[in-house]
This record gives C-alpha cells, structure tokens and sequence, in this order.
C-alpha cells in the first residue's frame, strides 16, 4: 500500500529536517527488527511512531539516539551523522525511555540538579535551571519530598524535566504516557504541546492511538520492521475503506427523490438518510454538493464520515493469511 503524500507542519516550519533517515536496518540474531526504514522528520514538529509490541519501535529511538548501532542504512540527528558524530548528537537530544530514569531515594530538587551536574552546569546555572524546570512542570510544590512519594504522572513530568536540564533541540518520548491515568494522560500532551511551542522537535513513540491524533504532526505506523504507511492523521485515515458521506432528510418526498437520483448509495429508511461512499477528501465533497446542487436536492443534514487511526493501525498491522493461488507462492 503505498504512503500518502506529505504536507507541510502545522507549525509552518521548513527549515532542515532535525532528524533524517535512510534505509535503518536492525537484526537481533536471525530476528529483523528494522528492515530498511526511512524518516524525515521536520523541526518544531510532533512525529508519532506507531506499532504494535515488538514492532521495533523502541529499537528506532535506541538508533536515533546513538544509545545502539545499526546494521545498516544512514541517519543525521540535529544535522550530525548518528555512526560518526555520536557526540555531538548526544548533546543536541534528550531521551525519556518507557521507564523512569528518576530515583526514588531522593528529592525531586535533587534530581534534577544531579542531572545538572551531569552536564557540567555551574553550581548557580544549575540550580535555576532545575528551580524554572520543575516550576515549569508543577512540581516545585514537590520539590524537597523523596521521587519515591510521587504519583505516576509527577514522576513522569519529573522525568521530562530531567530531560531538558540540557536544553536539547531534539526530544525522543518513549511511550511516556504508559500506564498514567486520563488526567495525567492529557497534562502530559500539554508538557508535550508547550515543548513544541518552544521550539522543540518531539519524536514521540506510542501505543495509543488517540495520543499519536492528539499531538503528531505526522504519523508512522511500523509493522514487521517497515514503515507500513505514513502522513497526517487525516492522510493515514483516508487510505483505509469505509469513509462516506452521510444525508439526512426530514421530508420523506425529498428524501425518495435523492434516494432515487443518487447511485451507489446506502439507504436507512426509518431514518430517512442516504450513505455515500466518499474518501472525505475536499475535492469529492466538493463533487457531492455541486451534483447535489445540480440535481435539485437539498439535505436537512451533511456529515462527514471518516475512519479513525484504530480503523488505520489494525488495516495495516493485521497480518493476513497468504493466499495459495497468489503469483508468489505458485512460483515456489
């Protein structure tokens, strides 16, 4: 299935890509985990990675931050070469895994400036930076009591806060909403919002799909390795069947009528509305008023249908058995 064509950010950005990537390959023994993936990730945007457990997700984000190296392929982070300016990639980025790099022994505060003296702040730098960031993050309240003490969404924020002691460009989110409840789900998308204000490019992996439509800018589904589709939330959801048009009449003559003059159309006659396959582009629902209008019918109600990335990610992630009669397994 091939990829819809990109767009443009939303945040209207066009300046060099903060992270590009061509042909990542990555095998554990005989297990291939990417198989020649491509990115191009514009600056000051959301990209979400999507896929199921195992996908290789988690694998990508090991590669991009240098944390492990690729059997093959190229990549350039914040404009640097991951294999042969490792260093400088390093200290352009920032990384939050799936599992709190926060210590429980000790302080949120106290967190925060290890990771200051981790970067060789001054001692005055530092403690500024970890007061405004933990300000930033509405923590400050729980500054002085122990990590251990923090709920799941205050350790999380803590963790982000950490990330950003060294001012990175680049931030890598590895699933960082896993097992937070609604509330601390939604304040950490406005962390995430708020860092992209700033300037910041996101590169976000998850397994919730209501999370990748909330924030990306662009969309990656990654299935057995290889990126299976990519674009805008609504690009990604104009490729999977079932979108339509819906019309809704309260004149039961008006309705007859278009149920008549219209083809290939889906009838409810209790409700008195019509469903008309549409891919819920502009351009065919701009055809569908015009033959409306040209046809003298006038709907009491127009909506428009589209599938949602649930409907996406298990089109592309559900493996499908092979069929024997295809050219490909008659040649063998």
């Amino acid at each position: 299935m091939p990829s819809p064509v990109m767009s443009t950010s939303k945040h209207g950005h066009s300046s060099p890509p903060a992270v590009s990537a061509v042909g990542l390959r990555k095998s554990y023994g005989d297990q291939t985990v990417l198989d020649g993936v491509d990115l191009h990730i514009p600056a000051g945007s959301v990209f979400a990675l999507l896929g199921p457990n195992g996908a290789g997700k988690t694998t990508a984000v090991k590669i991009l931050s240098t944390l492990i190296k690729a059997d093959g392929g190229q990549a350039q982070v914040a404009g640097h070469d991951i294999a042969t300016s490792p260093d400088e990639v390093r200290a352009a980025i920032g990384v939050t895994g799936q599992f709190s790099a926060v210590d429980g022994l000790i302080t949120g505060e106290e967190n925060m400036l290890l990771m200051a003296d981790l970067h060789h702040l001054p001692k005055r730098e530092g403690r500024r930076v970890a007061t405004e960031l933990l300000d930033r993050f509405d923590l400050t309240h729980a500054a002085k009591k122990p990590a251990s003490t923090y709920s799941g969404g205050m350790k999380r924020r803590l963790d982000i806060a950490m990330t950003l002691v060294g001012d990175p460009r680049i931030i890598f989110l590895d699933e960082p909403t896993t097992g937070l409840d609604p509330r601390a789900r939604h304040n950490m998308w406005q962390n995430i919002r708020d860092l992209v204000t700033g300037g910041v490019t996101v590169f976000l992996t998850t397994q919730y799909l209501e999370e990748a439509d909330e924030l990306a800018d662009r969309i990656a589904v990654l299935h057995h390795g290889t990126l299976a589709a990519e674009g805008t939330a609504e690009e990604l959801k104009r490729i999977v069947p079932g979108g339509h048009v819906r019309l809704r009449f309260t004149d039961p003559a008006a309705y007859r009528h278009a149920a008549t003059a219209l083809r290939e159309v889906t009838r409810d006659d209790d409700a008195l509305a019509l469903q008309i396959p549409s891919d819920g582009s502009q351009r065919e629902l701009r055809s569908i008023l015009d033959w409306l209008d040209s046809a003298g019918i006038e709907a009491d109600e127009l909506t428009v249908h589209t599938p949602d990335l649930d409907d996406v990610f298990f089109a592309l992630t559900t493996d499908r058995p092979s069929q024997p009669n295809q050219p490909e397994e008659a040649a063998r």
